[in-house]
């Protein structure tokens, strides 16, 4: 068992009484080939929540300030994270990104980019658009929606593929391809909110 998958189950265990997480739509989630996962950003949390959930194991870009500490960097890379340069164009991280989805991994990528300070949905930025255009994978829209609070309900929901076929033909623009991210993202936490 890698420490992964020993991460994931423990996590599991403490986090799933504790939230009451409910996870809606696996079935939507592609069982094989590249996966540009899209959640939304309300918590610190988000990253392992996302990843217990997951069917698959996930691979997230993780702001660089995180890869300060020799410990926390040694925990990142177990945890499948790697480093991305907040602000500025980070070509080693977007060249691992689309490594990650040739490689017909799932690439988890908050297209806000930073952690929302109300609670709802922000402003996404074009890096999601990017690695949506850049590669074949399929683009999966994640709303996690509900507080972190102890025994308070957490809802995690997958939902279906975006088809990406007439973006990538008509050949928009990253900003544009985020737009559309963004609104799949917008409605699917507009139906499953309580």
């Amino acid at each position: 068992m890698t420490f992964y998958s020993f991460a994931k189950v423990v996590v599991w265990r403490i986090f799933k009484p504790l939230f009451r997480i409910q996870v809606i739509g696996l079935e939507n989630f592609p069982k094989s080939g590249g996966v540009l996962l899209c959640p939304n950003h309300i918590d610190n949390l988000d990253p392992p929540v996302v990843g217990i959930t997951a069917p698959r194991p996930v691979i997230f870009m993780g702001k660089e300030e995180l890869f300060k500490t020799p410990v926390i960097k040694t925990l990142m890379k177990h945890l499948n994270v790697f480093p991305v340069k907040r602000g500025m164009n980070d070509r080693e991280a977007l060249r691992k990104g689309l490594k990650v989805l040739k490689d017909n991994q799932v690439l988890g990528l908050f297209p806000e980019g930073k952690r929302s300070k109300t609670g709802e949905l922000g402003e996404g930025l074009s890096g999601a658009g990017f690695f949506a255009l850049r590669s074949e994978a399929a683009v999966v829209p994640c709303a996690i929606i509900g507080p972190y609070k102890p025994f308070k309900k957490l809802k995690v929901v997958y939902g279906q593929p975006i088809d990406m076929k007439e973006l990538r033909e008509k050949k928009a623009s990253a900003s544009e391809v985020t737009a559309v991210i963004m609104d799949h993202l917008k409605k699917l936490i507009e139906t499953h909110r309580c």
